[in-house]
């Protein structure tokens, strides 16, 4: 797969002028300007994530008339049950929520969905299940229900209320829930986007509606839980006035991080202050499972996405996730590590599967795959694992750059999981096929789905012509956003400390990378690994050397004489020893150099992203 390089467009004069306003490097001036931020007391805020710039969580749309409805069923010892779902964002949320209510006096239960036999989202056999569990005429449904038209309707004609606490897109006409605290419904009443940053390629402009939108559930978990403590207090509710929600923000950070939203605005801050706190937990089902995933002693976003999150999904990816749930209400350590080890089995266990069917979609793809007519691939085959087809598409996509589908299951209805690529919102598309599928619901760049395999053929034609119309050719070549031309003498320890604060990195904020040009190796290339899949280099300049590692490119052409790389500078620490190392993520032969390092390069094989006409991100 070619990488479309990408350098975002040298901004010296104003660099430096942030440099010397806010006293900090040209280097991180410019990869802040590069995701949107030019406005210093906007960097300063960004640079310095606080809990207290979170907004009045009553801004949120019928937050209110959520937390007045439950509010009443407290008053009226009033039982309810909360509807969750089974990947992390689900079950943090039904977690915190629970860790909110029963302290604070309301009767409440939880159920999770089983996702093979219930399926995806508010669907009717889940409710059913719950209800004979439950039977209660209060259900608070988290991370799902935002397209539940009729599952809700039919709840309401057997007299149940719904309060739905959800972020994904909103069905038209949307359900008509109690309540409906959605942050997509604030999306109407944004100013209209002043265009992508150059490094995002996200909208770019500031938040100008009254609360953030890209919130996940978790965060809207706490936010629910910050508007009844805070209403709480004003009317005198009992245990109020001392309760903190701090120690919950280990539980945002995890879903946050996990959920792929984007880490700007309060999802940053909300994610920043829990890593501090997910570092120094004492909940004892976060012990455990750091302990059997052999973390590091400081987490990061990193850590969170590839170490803890996968073996959180591992219970919910085969069947029930309630087995995570109960690892997160863990009281003590003794009841927590049986859970944690079994999760991190299951999580080995998903491993294979996957590793099966990846290496069975592959095969069927690579066979058949036109690049000139294929723009979106969509496969599907009975006994596929449902549980991971969502992994499974996301690695085809990694492979071939196209929004992609792959489905499983049994007899007459298979599930299914999507994930995209920048310029197609695939839950809009299904909307566009909604006549061939039995449910559907998700985000643009991700979504679930369900339909009879008859239809199978019919939704990859639909999809395709859909995709024809929304993509030019250039999307369907993954772009390698890169925030500046650099020199190897610039990536230094001091450096490098000074660009971790844009951290935590993620969607909406991503890690740095730069260029450097006309390298060589400084000695011979060293292979790695069991079975060589890893390269080391040893770069120079002629006057500076680096050691980088190129995980997996054992078996890619690999640079010889001098050549252009792109790296993501990162700090190895090894036997006591902490030292700058590079992270290789291609390489060009060497061109022409620009005579300046952050000068904008107009050779036909690095393209300059476009200015943003608006920097301020939130």
């Amino acid at each position: 797969m070619k990488f479309l390089w990408s350098l975002a467009p040298p901004q010296p004069l104003l660099a430096a002028q942030l440099a010397a306003q806010l006293k900090i490097p040209p280097l991180l001036a410019q990869c802040l300007l590069n995701r949107g931020f030019s406005e210093p007391s906007t960097i300063e805020n960004f640079l310095q994530p606080r809990l207290k710039d979170l907004a009045d969580p009553f801004l949120l749309p019928n937050m209110a008339v959520a937390v007045e409805r439950l509010l009443r069923a407290r008053e009226q010892n009033e039982s309810l049950v909360i509807f969750g779902d089974y990947d992390v964002d689900g079950v943090t949320s039904t977690a915190l929520l629970v860790e909110v209510l029963r302290p604070l006096g309301w009767k409440v239960d939880f159920y999770l969905p089983n996702r093979m036999d219930e399926g995806y989202g508010l669907s009717a056999d889940g409710v059913e299940n719950c209800l004979k569990k439950f039977p209660v005429k209060l259900l608070l449904a988290v991370d799902c229900g935002s397209t539940a038209v009729e599952t809700i309707s039919l709840l309401r004609s057997r007299g149940v209320e719904v309060i739905v606490l959800d972020h994904h897109q909103v069905s038209s006409p949307a359900p008509e829930a109690v309540a409906l605290v959605n942050p997509q419904l604030q999306r109407a009443a944004d100013v209209p986007s002043a265009g992508p940053t150059p490094m995002t390629g996200q909208d770019c402009r500031q938040d100008a509606g009254s609360t953030f939108t890209e919130l996940c559930s978790v965060g809207l978990a706490f936010k629910l839980a910050h508007a009844l403590v805070k209403r709480g207090r004003e009317i005198g509710l009992p245990g109020t006035a001392e309760f903190d929600l701090r120690p919950l923000l280990d539980l945002v950070a995890l879903g946050t991080i996990a959920d792929l939203v984007p880490l700007t605005g309060e999802n940053r801050i909300l994610a920043s202050a829990g890593l501090q706190r997910l570092n120094t937990t004492r909940r004892p089902g976060l012990i455990a499972l750091k302990q059997v995933a052999q973390c590091p002693p400081t987490l990061g976003a990193y850590e969170v996405g590839f170490q803890l999150a996968p073996r959180l999904n591992a219970a919910g990816r085969l069947e029930t996730a309630e087995e995570s749930l109960h690892l997160l209400l863990a009281r003590d350590l003794a009841g927590a590590r049986p859970i944690a080890q079994s999760l991190d089995s299951r999580n080995r266990e998903r491993q294979k599967i996957e590793r099966g069917i990846v290496e069975e979609v592959m095969g069927v793809v690579k066979s058949k795959f036109d690049p000139q007519t294929d723009f979106v691939i969509v496969e599907g085959q009975l006994l596929w694992h449902i549980g991971v087809v969502g992994i499974v598409a996301a690695r085809v996509l990694q492979q071939f750059y196209r929004p992609t589908i792959i489905l499983g299951g049994e007899g007459g209805e298979w599930r299914g999981s999507g994930r995209s690529i920048a310029g197609f919102d695939l839950a809009a598309a299904l909307r566009e096929c909604g006549d061939l599928l039995v449910r559907h619901g998700g985000h643009a760049m991700a979504a679930g789905l369900s339909l009879q395999p008859d239809k199978v053929d019919a939704l990859r034609q639909r999809l395709n012509e859909l995709a024809r119309r929304a993509l030019k050719p250039e999307d369907l070549q993954p772009p390698l956003r890169l925030d500046a031309e650099v020199g190897l003498d610039e990536m230094t320890l001091e450096s490098l400390g000074e660009l971790a604060r844009l951290k935590p990195t993620g969607q909406g904020n991503p890690p740095v990378q730069f260029c450097a040009r006309g390298v060589t190796h400084q000695r011979p290339l060293q292979r790695m690994g069991k079975e060589k899949q890893h390269v080391k280099l040893w770069v120079t300049d002629g006057a500076v050397t680096h050691e980088a590692v190129w995980w997996n490119g054992g078996d890619k052409s690999l640079p010889v004489g001098k050549f252009d790389l792109a790296f993501a500078p990162q700090v190895n620490e090894f036997n006591g020893r902490r030292a700058v190392q590079l992270k290789v993520l291609d390489w060009r032969a060497a061109r022409g150099a620009t005579g300046h390092r952050r000068q904008t390069d107009s050779a036909s094989w690095l393209v300059v992203a476009p200015r943003c006409a608006r920097r301020e991100v939130f």
